[in-house]
């Protein structure tokens, strides 16, 4: 194996104004920022999505994840169905069917697709939704072609794994808006019941304005796949892919993303700067890092510390916190005033046999946010949700290409960044990408 010329412009790409021309990044929600604040009206979660003509989705991306939010999908509400699969791997496609077809839902042999390209076929099979859940690199390129087709669209995040490809979704995005298409991802916690209340709380001004906050996912060491000698490097990596840059964008972006979009969910901000270091000490295969600790400095100047790891034996933690002037909160349940007391609480979660609240919430989210999108579509509601995922899967770049580099990162930097991870070449053969961890310094 070669030795890598990892250098901080690989990391960042040429700056290139040009690259993000015509990309236009609209205000967040400021209701933190001022000393005002407006009563929250909480968008409405019905249990069920209305009736209606049937709605064909395609799913693009059949493993685990995938073939989840196809079963989403269709227990969203009445006549939904899952009629087209596609994926590079054919073992993926009958996995997802028979798992389909215990819930009735039979695929035809026609509406099934392999390879690269199988994306655009699934796209001109007569669906009238796509649903995105194969490794995040792909996600800008299939984002595209669906909208292009006219396909409202479900994207499981992080929605890119690089500068480029952020760009490409927020353009797509806007393109999706001008079209009146819908498009929801897979950062659930926004379509979580829980999350949803507390947000509202803290629009309202309960823990007054926001002045720091922290969010964390530490667990043990994720799956991987060993190498198999009958699979080519491109099969590897693809099968392998949550544990290699260039297809998942590291934990940082691939995973950690649902915290960092809670913080900016509930600052209405997105950071400016990131300084962040990280490194590998068990990991077995890839190229990533065990583990990523980040200062980002928010707009407004507040910091935010930024936590994730992935090493068996260490303590797990996946949550967020957010201080305020008047108090503070965990974002999902709970709200405190200076002094520790809580002042309030979420109090709509299930009751077990003894009438006694449990945790476990009424709806889960992950088949809220289908629920939620099936109504916007069957409502003609304009629901679009491209753009904010998409900066918090910047955010996550920043943390990442910081640590990487051992260098100060900044928003600017990253939105005229021309960084594109990835080989030129996509077939089932040896794939030309950087294969050496990054050594910060260097």
């Amino acid at each position: 194996m070669k030795k890598s010329s990892i250098s901080r412009r690989n990391f960042l790409g040429t700056a290139a104004a040009a690259g993000a021309a015509g990309i236009v990044v609209p205000a967040l929600i400021t209701s933190c920022s001022g000393k005002k604040h407006p009563k929250v009206v909480l968008p409405v979660m019905p249990d069920a999505a209305p009736d209606g003509p049937l709605l064909k989705a395609g799913l693009i991306g059949c493993g685990g994840r995938g073939t989840g939010a196809a079963i989403n999908f269709i227990h969203a509400g009445p006549n939904l169905t899952i009629s087209a699969l596609g994926d590079v791997f054919t073992d993926r496609i009958t996995a997802c069917r028979e798992r389909l077809a215990q819930d009735g839902v039979e695929i035809a042999d026609e509406n099934c697709f392999t390879g690269f390209d199988a994306f655009r076929k699934v796209i001109d099979s007569g669906v009238d939704i796509i649903i995105l859940a194969t490794p995040p690199y792909f996600r800008p390129e299939h984002f595209e072609a669906a909208v292009s087709a006219g396909k409202h669209v479900f994207m499981e995040k992080p929605v890119a794994v690089d500068p480029a490809g952020v760009r490409q979704i927020m353009a797509t995005g806007e393109k999706a808006k001008g079209m009146e298409l819908c498009v929801v991802t897979g950062t659930q916690r926004h379509h979580q019941h829980d999350y949803v209340a507390t947000w509202g709380k803290v629009q309202e001004g309960m823990i007054g304005d926001i002045v720091a906050a922290n969010c964390y996912w530490n667990q043990n060491q994720l799956w991987y796949r060993d190498p198999n000698p009958s699979w080519s490097e491109m099969e590897y990596m693809i099968r392998d892919w949550v544990n290699w840059c260039w297809l998942s964008g590291d934990h940082i972006v691939e995973q950690h993303v649902h915290n960092i979009d809670v913080i900016n969910w509930f600052t209405g901000k997105k950071p400016v700067s990131a300084v962040s270091f990280g490194a590998r000490h068990r990991r077995v295969t890839g190229d990533q890092y065990d583990f990523f600790s980040t200062d980002f400095i928010y707009d407004g100047g507040f910091h935010v510390h930024s936590m994730c790891r992935q090493i068996n034996g260490t303590d797990g933690n996946v949550s967020e916190w957010i201080q305020g002037t008047k108090g503070s909160s965990n974002c999902q349940n709970t709200i405190w005033d200076p002094a520790g007391t809580e002042v309030w609480k979420y109090d709509g979660y299930m009751f077990d046999d003894q009438g006694r609240m449990t945790d476990q919430l009424i709806r889960s989210p992950y088949d809220q946010e289908h629920i939620d999108f099936v109504t916007a579509i069957r409502t003609a509601t304009p629901l679009n949700e491209a753009e904010f995922v998409a900066e918090s899967t910047m955010a996550g770049i920043m943390g990442r290409v910081s640590a990487y580099t051992g260098k100060k990162v900044t928003w600017d930097e990253m939105m005229n960044s021309d960084l594109k991870l990835g080989p030129k070449v996509f077939d089932m053969g040896p794939v030309d990408v950087p294969k050496t961890v990054p050594v910060p310094g260097e």
